[in-house]
């Protein structure tokens, strides 16, 4: 990771109850994802080993994050039809399940009149959001924190409303 790469470790471990993810982009370009993303698109493979070397870095932190008894949760607004990219998140998802998080799918379409923050962000506890910012290629440009209370219900209020619509894994076809 590089210093735009916010702490997932410490973020996650600091969670004791509740750690959201919302995701908006159809495209993301970060550096770590490239070599396999470019594998799927050539072959349609994807790594859905929990297990494998592929997956270290997060998996673990996941099973030790809900092995403390925290819900973790990610929810998905998407184009439809999908780019490419999201076609190897959706592939890939089934390694979020097995690690232990809850993810929906939300068509854009479908978001039209809910009030959303401008970027991705985790939600930790209802009390702490970290923003991450992208450059246009989706690659990190940054992020920021915030314990802001009109902030955070912005957030808690825009991330139920997702979810809630959201079609669970499951049940999402691309």
């Amino acid at each position: 990771m590089t210093q735009k790469d916010p702490d997932y470790t410490a973020l996650l471990r600091g969670a004791q109850r509740t750690a959201v993810h919302l995701e908006m982009r159809d495209v993301y370009g970060v550096a770590y994802e490239a070599e396999d993303f470019e594998e799927f698109r050539r072959s349609g493979r994807v790594d859905l080993d929990p297990d494998s070397e592929g997956w270290a870095g997060w998996v673990p932190l996941v099973r030790e994050t809900v092995g403390r008894g925290v819900v973790m949760r990610r929810a998905r607004i998407v184009s439809e039809p999908v780019t490419e990219y999201i076609r190897w998140e959706h592939a890939l998802t089934p390694v979020n399940i097995a690690a232990g998080e809850q993810v929906r799918w939300l068509p854009r379409r479908l978001a039209s009149d809910i009030a959303l923050p401008g970027n991705d962000l985790w939600l930790i506890d209802d009390c702490l959001v970290l923003f991450h910012w992208f450059t246009g290629d989706g690659d990190w440009a940054g992020h920021e924190y915030s314990e802001d209370p009109a902030v955070v219900k912005l957030v808690a209020d825009a991330f139920e409303a997702v979810w809630e619509r959201g079609t669970p894994h499951d049940r999402y076809a691309v």
